[in-house]
């Protein structure tokens, strides 16, 4: 199954998966190094080899063997304390390794908070507003760079203006999907999959490795993120030509008031 999911990142074109596109050429290293008899780990970890290193506080990233962890101690903390990543062979880890290797600026990032709040207030029954925050969005976060009209329409909840009348102005934005469960679900695409969407400054460089200038504990745990049904993103998805797409109050819900 695996294989199968690596050929499919590794032959995503614009017109058929353009979430996969950032991801494809990693896939089809990966897809090389996994020869029978290799873990995923094992493959990704010589991947990482002819590329540059991906440096944490804790030393230079690797992955793992999913069965590192020491008993108590969590999945962030971890990877905080040793800069190793525990990788089962499935689609889940896969694609977050991938997030890894495109995004490591971002992913370091959220790992590093995780690790500074638990060692802030532990590891206890509640991950807390910023955890909580961190954990949404390495799971289904994606970033987007847009023109400000785009932007507003999407805070306000208005498909309509957003789909509609501004659609010309989607040509000028970017979505990213750094959400490696979004990522995993997109494998099967529905009208309902929807991302949590950070939406970038207007003065944010629109360039892969910067982390946008908001990207700070105190506005991630208040949980700024935007709801946003990706196949709805012009492009992305043949349905979305015909406006009846958008007419569906079930996915394309108004702003509460």
């Amino acid at each position: 199954m695996l294989a199968g999911v690596l050929a499919r990142i590794a032959a995503a074109s614009a017109t058929d998966a353009p979430w996969l596109l950032p991801y494809g050429e990693l896939a089809r290293r990966v897809a090389a190094e996994r020869v029978p008899g290799v873990a995923l780990a094992q493959a990704l970890n010589a991947v990482l080899t002819e590329t540059l290193p991906i440096e944490l506080d804790a030393g230079t990233l690797r992955f793992e063997a999913p069965d590192t962890l020491a008993v108590g101690e969590t999945y962030e903390a971890h990877i905080a304390r040793t800069a190793r990543v525990p990788t089962r062979d499935d689609c889940h880890d896969l694609f977050n390794a991938l997030v890894w290797l495109v995004h490591p600026t971002l992913k370091s990032c959220l790992n590093r908070l995780h690790g500074a709040e638990l060692a802030r207030a532990g590891s206890g029954a509640t991950r807390g507003p910023l955890r909580d925050a961190l954990t949404l969005f390495d799971e289904n976060g994606a970033l987007l760079r847009a023109p400000e009209p785009l932007a507003q329409a999407l805070r306000a909840r208005d498909w309509e203006a957003l789909f509609g009348t501004l659609r010309p102005l989607w040509s000028q934005a970017r979505l990213q999907i750094v959400g490696h469960a979004l990522l995993e679900k997109l494998l099967e695409p529905r009208k309902a999959i929807t991302a949590h969407v950070w939406v970038a400054d207007p003065g944010d460089p629109d360039q892969d490795g910067v982390l946008p200038a908001g990207f700070t504990p105190a506005r991630l745990a208040a949980k700024p993120f935007l709801p946003l049904p990706v196949l709805g993103v012009p492009g992305w998805w043949p349905g979305n030509e015909a406006p009846a797409f958008y007419a569906d109050s079930q996915v394309f819900r108004p702003a509460r008031r």
